[in-house]
């Protein structure tokens, strides 16, 4: 499997693609390539490294290469200098050998072609592939044969699909399970059982009405932005420290939360999303009507600055790669294009010239980065102010983590300009112009030392029948432009992207199953004429995303049930055709923050700033700076290489490239958390004192299914609930199995089996 995964591009996961091409394939082609490849003078010990089969295959060392064991891998010991030294003259910086090991982890993908030479770059000219790169289309609603089923256009377009496949869909969802999708979906937390009890009674009396209602209450409840910022954040790589940079050393990047709370803040008030995406890149150039929108447009900017970034002392394309960072987060976040595979050479099947790349490199080499002390201080340029803001919030930290903090002295190193704001200054990450805005040069092969022609900033061109005729401001980096180019309502990709983003997070996958490659090797849309549909309604209705969110929340389609008959189980067994609602697991932070509901520990109340606000720190020479915490898990530390304990189990991003879609897995790693962390055993406990004040066994297992499940108990379940809780406390009566549990409260472990139970854990 792993072997074959080397030479099947076709197989290969887009972020896979992405990460061999932004890292492995440079270094292969400036490093290696003079003396392995097929145009090497003399081949060194008869390996070639310009092809797969050719690694694989190896030269008189044997392979080069055992996919998902980097020890044995001939090519990591040559670059750790264990035995062979490769390249001989100086090894590579740290974190290069480390994307090296973690690409042979992933089984070493290699989209390279096994021919003796590389082949000129194969531009499809299928529409049908490029079927992304084509206007919008203006599309009919199709007319369907069960007319009275749909209440929307979009319920047309997808019974359109169901008939033709002979199909039927699914019944409608029950009011407890609607009322539960709903809240978790809008704003990540469970409904009460008294909510559910009066939304029943409402459906009875006008089930839309009953619907519509409870749709605006939760797209107005402050929650709605806690939920789905968090589904931006993930897009934009949101994370409060580097991360291992090779030395190690993860600096801190103590004013992130800053961006973290405009985003909530953002979607709570519904900001149009062309106004959002401008304020992010190109904030500082925006007008601003008062000190404190200009703050925020400020703000907003931490977009382009919060991402990972190499160790400069180390690195030779340091500047080249934080520009990478930015266009790959607006190429795939924003445009849903791997435009980073042009960096070395053409896009080997998007037609993405390297020229395109450059064009926009150009924007971001004439922005200057501005992302803190602690990771900015290690620059050879001088010290630069961060934005400044009006008043810096106050957040009292753990009294643990305080003391860990107030005995850290910020690192001052002497040869380094000192760090001119003092701690506690009001400031942000973020991005402004360069002082001298100028084209960037072609780097050949993705080297900046080897320097081609330069490119006039621009965008990609390769957009059929979109208006190109924006401009740029030779005065100024083209961020702007950039930004009024990806917003223009003519914009092929900006608005499919979005929505099927929103569709994704609703439905549970998306009308594009690859939400950040919409390029030829992504998947083609299930439903291209509704994404289309919905992109020009997403447009046409001032790019509001609640307003969005609101209508297809209101479809038929959405408020399917999640059950399904065996015959269109076989006819449509991934539910492409959207015959039913999809079952989904709850996601890391709405699975803790249910906890907290469930056990009345939860505070509703926004957190206020980050415990490393305060300070300047590298992570890696702290304690443990993850503290308890009963607010909401979007406001927990995320520190790169060591995010929060509670959620890592259950697939939360790494924050280094954009996750438009989390993986869902199903680990050992899960099982053990469910059993043995602290945080949940401390909810069971929470829960079951919570619910100690019933005498009576039936009444007291009525209670905790009410807070936990939101309903009540059948009689099966509670005749369970007695004879669990009753074989327990025989159980721990004995000190063995005392120690065994680590609790001694049957009711507890009652609780602690609830709250694990798949009824907890899932949506239905």
């Amino acid at each position: 499997m792993l072997v074959a995964l080397t030479s099947a591009s076709a197989e290969m996961l887009p972020k896979q693609r992405e990460f061999f091409e932004s890292k492995i394939r440079p270094v292969l082609v400036q490093q290696c390539y003079e003396c392995h490849s097929v145009d090497a003078k003399k081949i060194g010990g008869k390996l070639r490294l310009d092809s797969p089969a050719d690694m694989l295959t190896g030269g008189e060392s044997g392979s080069a290469m055992t996919p998902g064991d980097p020890d044995e891998s001939l090519i990591i010991q040559a670059l750790r200098y264990e035995g062979i030294e490769m390249p001989p003259k100086k090894p590579l910086p740290a974190s290069v050998v480390e994307d090296f090991v973690t690409w042979v982890k992933m089984g070493a993908p290699d989209p390279r072609e096994n021919l003796p030479t590389r082949p000129a770059a194969e531009i499809t000219t299928d529409k049908a592939a490029l079927w992304a790169y084509q206007p919008v289309r203006e599309v009919e609603v199709p007319t369907v044969k069960d007319q009275d089923w749909p209440t929307d256009p979009v319920d047309a377009f997808i019974l359109s699909k169901i008939e033709d496949a002979q199909l039927s869909p699914t019944h409608d969802a029950s009011p407890s399970a609607l009322i539960r999708r709903l809240s978790f979906d809008l704003i990540g937390l469970p409904p009460t059982f008294q909510e559910v009890a009066d939304f029943q009674v409402a459906v009875q009396k006008d089930r839309r009405g009953a619907v519509r209602d409870l749709v605006d209450r939760l797209l107005a409840s402050p929650h709605f932005g806690e939920r789905w910022g968090r589904h931006w954040l993930d897009v934009a790589r949101y994370a409060e420290s580097n991360g291992n940079d090779g030395l190690s050393r993860n600096p801190s990047f103590p004013h992130a939360w800053r961006y973290r709370d405009y985003v909530i803040q953002a979607f709570n008030d519904d900001t149009p999303y062309d106004q959002f995406l401008s304020e992010q890149i190109a904030g500082d150039l925006l007008p601003a009507d008062s000190p404190g929108q200009r703050d925020r447009h400020l703000i907003a900017t931490g977009f382009l600055a919060i991402g990972a970034k190499p160790a400069k002392a180390m690195n030779d394309n340091f500047a080249m790669d934080v520009v990478a960072d930015q266009i790959g987060v607006v190429g795939s976040g924003i445009m849903g294009l791997s435009v980073g595979c042009a960096r070395c050479h053409d896009h080997k099947t998007d037609p993405i010239p390297t020229v395109d790349y450059y064009a926009l490199a150009g924007i971001f080499k004439s922005t200057e980065t501005l992302w803190g002390a602690a990771a900015h201080q290690k620059l050879t340029a001088p010290q630069t102010p961060l934005h400044e803001l009006k008043a810096a919030s106050v957040v009292s930290p753990h009294p643990e983590t305080q003391k860990v903090l107030l005995s850290h002295t910020p690192r001052k190193e002497p040869e380094k300009p000192a760090f001119e704001h003092p701690l506690g200054s009001a400031l942000a990450m973020g991005v402004r112009d360069a002082q001298s805005p100028a084209d960037c040069k072609l780097n050949i092969n993705g080297e900046s030392k080897k320097l081609g022609a330069a490119v006039t900033r621009g965008f990609v061109r390769s957009f059929e029948g979109f208006n190109h005729s924006i401009k740029i401001n030779g005065k100024q980096s083209g961020r702007l432009e950039l930004a009024q180019w990806l917003t223009h309502p003519k914009h092929p990709q900006t608005a499919r992207v979005m929505v099927n983003r929103i569709w994704q997070h609703l439905f549970g996958r998306g009308l594009v199953r690859t939400p950040d490659d919409f390029g030829v090797f992504g998947e083609r849309p299930s439903h291209p004429e509704l994404l289309d549909h919905l992109a020009k309604r997403f447009v046409e209705n001032g790019w509001s995303v609640k307003q969005l969110i609101r209508s297809l929340t209101l479809t038929r389609t959405y408020q399917l049930s999640s059950d399904s008959d065996a015959h269109i189980q076989r006819a449509d067994p991934e539910n492409r055709l959207q015959t039913h609602h999809s079952r989904r697991r709850l996601d890391a932070e709405s699975l803790r923050d249910a906890m907290l509901s469930a056990s009345g520990q939860l505070n509703s109340v926004p957190a206020l700033g980050s415990v490393i606000q305060e300070t300047d720190v590298l992570i890696n020479e702290m304690g443990d700076l993850h503290q308890p915490s009963q607010h909401r898990s979007i406001y927990l530390l995320m520190l790169r290489n060591s995010m929060p304990p509670e959620l890592t189990p259950f697939n939360l991003p790494e924050a280094i490239t954009v996750t438009g879609q989390r993986d869902v897995t199903t680990l050992p790693t899960q099982a053990l958390y469910l059993l043995n962390n602290d945080f949940i055993v401390e909810q069971a406990n929470r829960l079951a004192a919570r619910t100690s004040i019933h005498a009576d066994m039936d009444a007291r297992a009525r209670a905790t299914y009410r807070h936990a499940l939101a309903r009540e108990p059948n009689d099966a379940e509670t005749r369970r609930t007695r004879d669990f809780v009753s074989e327990v406390e025989l159980m721990l009566a004995s000190s063995e199995h005392d120690a065994v549990t680590g609790m001694t409260d049957a009711w507890a472990v009652f609780c602690q089996a609830l709250l694990s139970s798949n009824a907890f854990r899932y949506v239905d």
